[in-house]
């Protein structure tokens, strides 16, 4: 049976609820203080993989829309992500972390050191949105509706447990509080404008379950290599990528 609008909301709000990422016991050692400066760097690289490939999503989605009102409000997450003019961009905010934590920038941006569990999370979920339906596409994007109160719990715990926090260093996550309820008001509406059987509303609330598993898939990740000391082959070693001291 189709839901209403407001029922299929309440649906995929509490997916969100119930499996969003925020719950998972990496964020809450992260944001409550307990993470080594080796455990945070880890962090730093790994999430790395995800900002490079999310303007990749963005284009391989937008590649297949005909719909020039829908392009036009899509493009503007990649500007974004990878900057304009005016605009520095996430992936380079993104960089200002990993200087701010100690790494050496062009070794997090050759993401040489990724997990490989890492890898094929964030690459399962470009191929999602290249080969899956728009409404699918769409729908996994809207993990956005609940970040953030994750950025905002970041913020101050980073701020609060960290020396390496400050403005500069945050300012990724400061950005993303203003840019993604933009992007996510848009693509709420969409959805629920779109999912108009109760076909598409099980397919839209799938994708939304996929993309908090590929979140998860990534700390479960961190949480074996880094916390429970399982690094495997290839993997970032604590102690390399670091950045060189400067002189004085």
């Amino acid at each position: 049976m189709t839901q209403t609008r407001e029922a299929f909301e309440a649906r995929l709000r509490q997916i969100g609820t119930e499996r969003y990422h925020d719950r998972h016991p990496f964020h809450h050692r992260l944001h409550g203080g307990d993470c080594t400066p080796d455990e945070v760097r880890a962090w730093v690289i790994n999430r790395y993989q995800y900002q490079h490939c999310i303007p990749l999503k963005d284009a391989a989605f937008m590649s297949r829309v005909e719909d020039p009102d829908l392009r036009r409000a899509w493009r503007s997450r990649i500007e974004d992500h990878d900057g304009t003019d005016t605009n520095e961009g996430g992936i380079r905010r993104w960089l200002r972390l990993a200087d701010a934590v100690g790494l050496d920038r062009d070794y997090v941006a050759s993401r040489q050191g990724v997990l490989p569990a890492t890898r094929f999370a964030v690459e399962a979920y470009v191929r999602y949105v290249r080969d899956k339906s728009l409404l699918e596409a769409v729908a996994a994007s809207l993990t956005e509706l609940f970040a953030p109160k994750i950025h905002a719990g970041r913020i101050e715990g980073l701020l609060k447990h960290y020396d390496f926090a400050d403005d500069s260093a945050l300012s990724y996550f400061r950005n993303r509080l203003t840019e993604a309820p933009k992007d996510v008001a848009f693509g709420l509406d969409w959805v629920l404008g779109h999912a108009d059987t109760a076909e598409k509303q099980d397919a839209a609330a799938n994708a939304l379950i996929f993309k908090t598993e590929v979140l998860w898939a990534q700390l479960d990740a961190l949480w074996g290599a880094y916390v429970e000391g399982r690094i495997p082959p290839g993997a970032w070693q604590p102690g390399e990528g670091l950045a060189s001291p400067k002189a004085a």
